[in-house]
């Protein structure tokens, strides 16, 4: 395979792993954390609507699914890529970047928990996949 090829392969797979990471992570916050009664966490209007009703505790959960995600999709990326390429461990945090921005937009989040998501569990994570995968 080809350093293209293979680079390509590697930022696919990369977001692949990181959404199975998130939505792994989300799909069971419910069962560590209890979320409110009736709330959906895969129905974005239940998620609008029940909003109001979340306290710091639920916020913990959806942090560490972006986080998490973004980790194991850098780090899959960073170990697939050419190694001269290791800087598309950041294309995978652009990208999850890029959908957690939307999605606060959306939900309305609290302003914190915006600030807190977006600073801390995008880039500086592709920046450790990178310090991981760089030393093999």
């Amino acid at each position: 395979m080809n350093p293209i090829q293979r680079n390509i392969a590697a930022v696919l797979i990369g977001i692949v792993a990181g959404g199975m990471v998130n939505s792994t992570l989300v799909t069971y916050s419910g069962s560590i954390i209890a979320l409110p009664e009736g709330f959906d966490p895969n129905d974005p209007e239940s998620l609008i609507k029940f909003m109001p009703l979340f306290e710091t505790k639920h916020f913990i959960m959806p942090f560490l699914s972006h986080a998490l995600g973004t980790l194991v999709g850098a780090i899959v990326t960073g170990i697939i890529c050419v190694k001269k390429s290791i800087n598309l461990v950041y294309i995978i945090s652009g990208f999850y970047f890029l959908g957690g921005t939307l999605m606060l937009i959306i939900i309305s989040s609290p302003l914190w928990f915006a600030v807190i998501d977006l600073v801390f569990a995008y880039f500086p994570m592709a920046w450790l996949a990178k310090k991981i995968t760089s030393s093999n």
